[in-house]
Order: C-alpha cells, then structure tokens, then sequence
C-alpha cells in the first residue's frame, strides 16, 4: 500500500449527504449551511425568525436543495418533528449541527430567572433532545456525524450571561458523553468553539467601543477578529468522512484567544 492509502480528496465531499443545521437561516448557521452546499450536502433547515431568502438562495446557488422548519427548540413536540419531516422530505439524516442559540445580559444581583431557563432550554437542553432523536436514526443507518457548537466560553466565563457560561460548558460535556455512547455506531461527536468573529451583530459594538474590541485583539494571536469563513473549513471536516477517527472532540476556532492569559 502506498503511503496514501485509499485517501483521496473525495474524503472531504458531502455528496449525497444531507444535513440539519439549527438556525441556519441567519449568522454563523448562515455560512455553515452554504459551506455543506458547496461541499455537496443538502440541507433541512429548522428556524425560528421567518428570514429564509438569504440562506435559500446561498443553497440552491450551489445547485443544492434546502428544506425549512419553523418552530421552537424548546418545544419537545417540535423537536421530533424536525427529525420526523427532514427524513419525510430526504430518508435520512447524515449531520447534525446544533447552532441555534440564545442570550440574555443582566447584572448578577437582578438576573431573571425566565431569562436563566429560556437560554439554557435553548443552548442546552435543545441540544441534547435533538440530538438523542437524530441519533436514533444514525443509530439505524450506521453513520452519522453531531456537530455541537460551543464557545470561548466553554472554558472561561465572561460577566452577566451566566447561563450561556454554564450552557456552553454543558455543550463540551454533552459532546463527550455522546461521543463516547455513539462511536460503536460510527457516529462521531465534535464540538467547534468559535472565538471573538466580526459579524453584523457585533459591527456596533465593535465600532463604537475601541477599548473593548482592541482589548479583545491584543489578545488574539493572529492579531485579529474571526470572520464565518474561518470556521467552515473546520465544520466541512468535521461533517466529512476525513474526520471519521476523530470523535469527542472540541475545537477552538479563536485565532489563539483562549491559549493567552
């Protein structure tokens, strides 16, 4: 046998592959899902805000079919329904992203209690229920690939979200506790931990408050802020028969942030 094996570039095409991607109709979800077009997937789409032009056009550019769902996450009814209509509309599920998140700022002494269960159903709960449903037909069909989608805050903590800290811990743990049920089916768990990302929600802030957004850079090793094309490579991987050892997994996508004091 050569020193290449059997591997060719074909390991990283998700040809014939069909992938759901929580809100991803909006954001870094946005970017994942036009990435999987391009790389051969088609996707099923649950969302919860009605914005699906963009991302629609993005697919079906690259020749693709996209499939929506609107609902939500934490309605447990919803959740089987997304498995129920994606393997209505395509017979199987080959990925799995679980992007769609919440937040909510508030001061220690006056966090809301609603705001606390509201992110956490969302961030969390959301993640592992759907999840164990898609992982029942990966069970079946012997393959499947779980994408979970962290943060920087998977390892630190930042003030006045506190449960998108102890959500996005969560996630690292949810990741490794499938990862290690799943692998004798040849499904493998993963998560991506995004860092700081120049995107349209954040252009204000960073705009207008150059303290923080240069108290952010200084720290990041590459010398700057992310953008949704730094991750898709990583997520295209991590969805592609080239990462079929790589199981429990996070991945920091942080120009080195979190590897600095």
């Amino acid at each position: 046998m050569s020193a290449a094996g059997n591997f060719s570039m074909d390991y990283f095409s998700l040809k014939g592959k069909v992938a759901i991607i929580t809100g991803a109709n909006q954001g870094l979800g946005l970017g994942y899902a036009a990435a999987f077009a391009k790389a051969g997937a088609d996707l099923f789409i649950p969302h919860f805000t009605d914005d699906i032009a963009e991302v629609k056009s993005a697919v079906e550019a690259e020749g693709r079919r996209v499939e929506f769902l609107q609902g939500d996450l934490t309605d447990k009814a919803y959740i089987q329904q997304i498995v129920d209509v994606c393997m209505e509309k395509y017979g199987r599920i080959d990925i799995l992203v679980n992007n769609a998140g919440a937040n909510y700022f508030a001061p220690f002494e006056e966090f809301p209690d609603s705001k606390w269960d509201m992110v956490m159903s969302v961030d969390l709960d959301a993640v592992y229920f759907l999840s164990h449903a898609v992982a029942m037909i990966m069970m079946k069909q012997g393959s499947g690939k779980i994408i979970n989608i962290g943060s920087a805050l998977s390892y630190t903590a930042d003030h006045k979200c506190p449960p998108y800290v102890v959500s996005k811990h969560g996630v690292i743990g949810l990741t490794r506790y499938f990862a290690n049920e799943l692998g004798k089916y040849n499904i493998q768990t993963n998560a991506v931990c995004p860092g700081f990302l120049a995107t349209d929600v954040n252009k204000q802030l960073r705009e207008e408050d150059p303290e923080f957004y240069n108290k952010i850079n200084n720290r990041i090793a590459a010398g700057r802020w992310g953008t949704p094309e730094d991750l898709m490579g990583t997520m295209v991987y991590l969805a592609s028969k080239a990462s079929d050892y790589v199981n429990g997994w996070n991945i920091s996508i942080d120009g080195g942030f979190t590897t600095v004091l």
